[in-house]
């Protein structure tokens, strides 16, 4: 393996959760009511944790999922951005209520809110408006009118990046949700994030969990898309995304021998080299922690 592709989720506080987050190539959901299940969550290798209020939650204990979840982020053990119910949900205003409460402790661990369902620019922006600065804030693009306006959504001031949701989406469409029927989605979300200039997208989770080989197959086709990271729905998940997202041996060698190249030859096996070849290159060793 090339290098460490983790970030630990729980970090100093000098760090902003819209920097951790800006950061992260895995993101790990856990049920909001299971906080037993928190610190392990903490501790799996992922980037950053999101502590689950919708679909991980049945409705009669989302109550108490967001007290567990207030209770958790509210003692510092934990840092963790926190998936809220969409914003026409009966519980979404008790639940940004309580996060935002909570940022008025000096401690607090939250790092920001995910949005599911996001849909409507006016209405995230509301939310970012209520929403300290330094927090991230996640839109999860999960429909059809998501994705049309998710370039609007990226440029929505102090969004941190985009998440696609292809199980919803695909219900939404009424599409297979296999890898390959999502292409025209996976794409939108890359383009509209690096015409915000904001963070990379976070692919949708694979919903294999113990096939660690189909798992690595979906982060390498999200990493080719040009996604940033992946949300993961268990710890079996973490590493292989992990590592599938730095750059392998082969990438490595190629990079090396193009760099070696460059303002010398005018191809490297057999291939052309000229600057965007080069810049590519010089991205994978900064990516692997690889001198030039």
């Amino acid at each position: 393996m090339a290098g460490e592709a983790t970030a630990p989720a729980a970090l100093s506080n000098t760090v902003t959760g819209a920097e951790i987050v800006a950061a992260a190539v895995t993101a790990l959901f856990v049920p909001g009511d299971r906080p037993e299940r928190f610190a392990k969550a903490a501790g799996s290798g992922a980037g950053v944790v999101i502590i689950d209020l919708e679909d991980a939650v049945a409705a009669a204990d989302k109550p108490m999922a967001l007290a567990s979840t207030v209770d958790a982020l509210a003692r510092g053990g934990i840092r963790a951005l926190v998936r809220v119910n969409p914003s026409d949900s009966a519980t979404y205003e008790a639940e940004v209520s309580a996060l935002l409460a909570l940022t008025e402790w000096q401690h607090h661990g939250l790092l920001g809110i995910v949005l599911p369902k996001a849909e409507r620019p006016a209405a995230l922006a509301g939310l970012r408006a209520n929403l300290p600065q330094d927090l991230a804030l996640v839109p999860l693009v999960e429909s059809a009118l998501g994705l049309v306006n998710v370039l609007s959504l990226a440029q929505v001031p102090g969004v941190t990046r985009l998440a696609f949701g292809a199980i919803d989406f695909s219900l939404d469409v009424n599409a297979d949700s296999a890898d390959r029927f999502l292409d025209h989605a996976r794409s939108g979300l890359v383009l509209a994030s690096r015409a915000a200039g904001i963070a990379a997208p976070l692919d949708t989770p694979s919903t294999e969990i113990r096939d660690e080989d189909a798992v690595a197959a979906s982060a390498r086709l999200a990493r080719n898309f040009g996604f940033g990271g992946k949300l993961c729905i268990h710890p079996a998940q973490v590493a292989a995304v992990n590592a599938a997202f730095l750059p392998s041996e082969a990438e490595i060698e190629w990079a090396h021998s193009v760099v070696g190249a460059e303002g010398g030859a005018a191809q490297v096996a057999g291939q052309m080299v000229d600057r965007p070849v080069t810049e590519r290159a010089k991205r994978i060793l900064a990516q692997a922690g690889k001198e030039l």
